[in-house]
């Protein structure tokens, strides 16, 4: 498998449930500006959305959209935990996590990410998601991961999701669950890895 990616962007998420996984693949960065990749290629003509993450499967067929992606690759090694068992409740309330972040967290920030946006709208957007890791910090509390015990590919969107509010100067310094997780999180070797990969650290 081949993960197309951004240095520290969303798709750092499945690039950590690869390396969590412990299956063969390779990362190729991807300019989105110019939509080239690394080794020159028309980004398009692979993903003509031009969004990372995109994954390439074995057999050449194309998977995109960061939650697709990690489920997937969780999916392929469920001895790993990465996802809970199909049919079971804490299968939806993995995929709750997974839509609240995506829906509720990552899109809040991509107003804070552009330059045209204005300065009171993006005030607004950053009240919300203050509001909004709050709610995260309570659910963490006596909980080593979002869904409990084990870490999950819900874990890595967070810590992605909560990389760019580290980057962008949020004030979490009260939010003592949510830091005590990070720090959990950022301490697994899978994450490390991925973080020097696309040197990030």
């Amino acid at each position: 498998m081949k993960l197309y990616y951004k240095a520290g962007a969303c798709s750092l998420s499945p690039h950590i449930v690869l390396r969590e996984a412990g299956v063969d693949f390779s990362i190729e960065k991807v300019d989105l500006s110019s939509k080239k990749t690394e080794e020159g290629d028309d980004f398009l003509t692979i993903n003509p959305k031009g969004q990372i993450p995109t994954l390439l499967l074995d057999d050449g067929t194309i998977l995109t959209e960061g939650v697709a992606i990690v489920q997937y690759i969780a999916d392929q090694k469920p001895d790993r935990q990465l996802m809970p068992e199909v049919g079971t409740l804490a299968r939806y309330h993995a995929l709750e996590w997974l839509n609240y972040i995506a829906t509720e967290l990552h899109k809040g920030f991509s107003p804070l990410f552009n330059p045209k946006a204005p300065d009171e709208f993006k005030s607004l957007m950053r009240e919300a998601l203050s509001k909004k890791f709050a709610y995260v910090n309570a659910s963490l509390k006596d909980k080593n991961f979002l869904l409990g015990s084990h870490f999950s590919v819900a874990d890595a969107y967070l810590f992605t999701v909560m990389r760019w509010a580290q980057a962008l100067k949020f004030d979490l310094s009260a939010l003592a669950d949510l830091n005590a997780w990070l720090e959990r999180v950022a301490a697994r070797s899978a994450v490390d890895a991925a973080l020097v990969a696309e040197g990030l650290k």
